[in-house]
């Protein structure tokens, strides 16, 4: 694993390297151009030009800029929590909805703090870039300079915490935690996709793409990542917790603080990500070793944190066969979230847990399809009512081969690639560098060698023994031929399963309710029924008549 690579004075100095090879724009107030006179005179002129942009800024908004400063330096996490979930998206809602906030320039000479802040300040100008940046990403389209001023951005950020002498002062809510981290490896996405299409960029970009290879490098980022694990030692405070001792005997002098102890376990479920995006599903697995998936696990107390982390590990499952335990993990989150949403349509992420549940459904699909699991009484009514049609598609052989396409391509994470183009090849920007394309490729490759079993399945399930050449004559194929299926059917209904210990192990086990032997040229076909559970059922048509009842008496 890549933290067995690195050591403690190695984690800093990378940090710091990474800082210092941050991108630069050309500094008008460079020493080698002019002469202090001109850089006090130049001081002044901006400072008016800031104060006069802040004199713009509206008052709800300053306000806000001013509570939300106070509560940063008192470390006031309660009120922090209601101001990052709730005023801020009000705000963003009432003024920005289609433009920047303020830039951080303009409110720093604010009264709130002076033109040169303190070390307190700065962090909260940090902050506040986080917040900025952030708000392009999801509501305008970044440009090139807002991608490289991000990345420096975090660069600060991850370097204050990392690399300032002991453990610092700051406290911010989980929530806000998990949004940097998430926030950070999706902008790390969003430009390796972004650099990666050469088409229609000007000169001037691909020239800045080709000079700064260090921004937004894979290597950069797994470095921060890694780092938080370590300096935190959440590893080692999950590796106690799950013999049953107290996590603070392994948490030392920063892990005992709760913005580390957070971040570093973050930092796992954001490994988690960024390995599946680099398509090393099993390293991603490995990442939560540690971890035990229930509701007990720090990743519950953050609702957007829980969906991910079962959205990718179900996807790993999913790419490494494993459909029985992808199976598992979609049907527990997507019940979660349909306990849970009435909660959710207060939250500002509910678009993207409905988007993300939505995916799941396509993903359970898919795996439904390739292995025929009874599933929860209400996910299987919202899946045949999303998916039915395709599900159908799919158990038609090589015409369904276009719906498992789709809804792959529709339901995958953005796949990257860890390294640029070639910036010398001048047919660089026409090569196609897609490379969720790849792996649709690799997992269709998979589909095609089982793609006749559904039919397979389905003669089968209508006898207990039946002749060889009789079953060839149904599906019209040469008796050879369908010894080799028979085969396959055999090994794609045995797959590993998990059943204790870490995500990666499990035992080799059926998967179907459909067992055959082949005694010569007779096929001998044991089906082995499960009961209906009748106890679903029943509850969700009391709920039903519950609703009924309850609306009958508000018209009343």
């Amino acid at each position: 694993m890549y933290q067995d690579t690195f050591e403690e004075e190695d984690l800093a100095a990378e940090i710091e390297l990474v800082t210092s090879d941050s991108y630069h724009a050309e500094d008008p107030l460079d020493e080698e151009y002019v002469d202090d006179a001109s850089i006090q005179q130049q001081v002044l002129l901006q400072q008016q030009q800031y104060a006069t942009a802040g004199a713009q800024i509206p008052d709800g908004v300053k306000n806000f800029i001013g509570h939300f400063h106070r509560h940063i330096l008192d470390n006031n996490v309660y009120e922090l929590h209601s101001v990052y979930e709730n005023s801020f998206n009000k705000l963003t809602e009432k003024y920005f909805p289609k433009s920047t906030w303020p830039e951080p320039e303009y409110i720093a000479p604010l009264p709130l703090t002076p033109f040169y802040p303190t070390t307190s300040d700065q962090v909260f100008l940090t902050l506040y870039r986080e917040l900025y940046y952030r708000h392009i990403y999801s509501r305008l389209t970044p440009t090139i300079e807002h991608r490289f001023h991000s990345y420096e951005n975090y660069c600060d950020l991850f370097n204050y915490i990392l690399n300032s002498e002991g453990p610092v002062t700051l406290e911010l809510p989980n929530q806000w935690l998990w949004d940097i981290i998430d926030e950070f490896i999706y902008q790390f996405q969003s430009f390796c996709n972004y650099r990666n299409r050469l088409k229609n960029k000007s000169d001037e970009e691909i020239a800045l793409l080709r000079d700064n290879p260090q921004i937004w490098s894979c290597y950069s980022v797994l470095n921060v990542l890694y780092s938080l694990i370590q300096k935190s030692r959440i590893t080692e405070q999950l590796l106690v917790s799950k013999h049953g001792g107290d996590m603070q005997e392994a948490a030392g002098e920063y892990g005992s603080r709760p913005l580390y102890k957070m971040l570093g376990y973050f930092s796992i479920v954001g490994l988690l990500r960024v390995h599946c995006l680099l398509g090393d599903y099993t390293l991603a697995l490995k990442m939560m070793d540690n971890i035990e998936l229930n509701k007990k696990a720090l990743f519950a107390r953050v609702t957007a944190c829980h969906v991910t982390t079962f959205y990718y590990v179900g996807f790993a499952y999913m790419m490494m066969r494993r459909y029985a335990d992808a199976i598992k993990a979609f049907s527990h989150i997507l019940v979660f979230i349909q306990r849970t949403k009435q909660y959710h349509t207060r939250s500002y992420q509910y678009d993207q847990i409905a988007k993300k549940g939505d995916q799941m459904y396509a993903l359970l699909a898919v795996c439904i399809a390739l292995c025929p699991t009874r599933l929860d009484e209400t996910i299987h009514t919202h899946l045949r009512e999303k998916y039915g049609e395709q599900l159908s598609k799919m158990q038609k052989g090589e015409e369904g081969i276009p719906t498992f396409e789709d809804l792959f391509l529709y339901a995958c994470p953005k796949f990257i690639l860890p390294n640029g183009p070639n910036f010398e090849d001048p047919n660089a920007a026409n090569l196609n560098s897609e490379p969720h394309i790849h792996h649709s490729k690799i997992f269709l490759n998979d589909v095609r060698h089982q793609i006749t079993i559904p039919t397979l399945r389905s003669f089968l399930k209508l006898y207990t023994t039946m002749g060889i050449d009789k079953l060839a004559a149904f599906l019209e194929l040469e008796p050879e031929e369908l010894r080799t299926q028979l085969l396959v059917l055999k090994q794609k209904s045995r797959q590993t399963r998990w059943s204790s210990g870490t995500l990666l192990e499990g035992e080799y086990v059926p998967t179907s309710d459909l067992d055959f032997c082949l005694k010569q040229d007779m096929i001998h076909i044991a089906e082995s029924k499960v009961g209906r559970r009748y106890a679903d059922w029943f509850l969700r048509n009391i709920g039903k008549f519950q609703d009924i009842v309850a609306g009958l008496e508000q018209r009343n």
